[in-house]
């Protein structure tokens, strides 16, 4: 199956999870990474260029911190543009029908923060609802997330581990069923 890996992060050079992540997924067989901020410093988005990736991958992971519990603003803004009506969605916007869209996240927050009744309230399978919904509209499958809180204070034993987990994750992960959702004009 081959990944494409669509990392999201502002200033990459200085993560320490997200560089690790990237690291290690550019050395997996069958999978391409894709650094947005590194490709469009200026934001100006290759739309064209970008359908093409799209298109020659069967599952699309989205890399990112989460920011103010959604994406990082550049990847906002791919969405926006590159998952364009009448090609990812409407007529004839039938290209990831079928794939299978993930989420790899690193969170400031402890693991503790992100349950019902921690600080953060929900659990990140709840604060990537939007994620599965985008997936679900767009006719593709959606994967469970994979993250790595408290990124901020992480050992460089536990990143080694993320690493790992990660590639673990991306080998046996299977997508979540939605025929239990209700569509209404689909």
């Amino acid at each position: 199956m081959k990944t494409l890996i669509i990392v999201a992060h502002p200033d990459l050079q200085s993560s320490r999870v997200n560089r690790a992540w990237t690291e290690t997924m550019r050395q997996q067989p069958e999978t391409t990474v894709h650094v947005l901020y590194e490709a469009y410093p200026d934001h100006q988005i290759n739309i064209t260029h970008e359908q093409a990736l799209l298109d020659s991958h069967d599952r699309i992971i989205f890399q990112y911190p989460l920011y103010w519990y959604s994406t990082p603003s550049l990847l906002k803004q791919w969405f926006d543009e590159v998952l364009a009506f009448g090609w990812a969605f409407g007529p004839d916007g039938e290209h990831l029908k079928g794939k299978e869209i993930g989420i790899a996240i690193s969170t400031a927050g402890t693991a503790a923060s992100y349950q019902p009744g921690g600080y953060n309230l929900f659990t990140i399978r709840d604060i990537a609802k939007p994620m599965e919904a985008l997936a679900n509209y767009v006719s593709a499958h959606y994967l469970p997330p994979f993250a790595i809180h408290n990124a901020n204070h992480v050992t460089d034993e536990q990143i080694t581990a993320s690493q790992a987990a990660y590639v673990q994750h991306l080998a046996t992960v299977r997508h979540i069923q939605t025929s239990d959702l209700i569509t209404i004009n689909k």
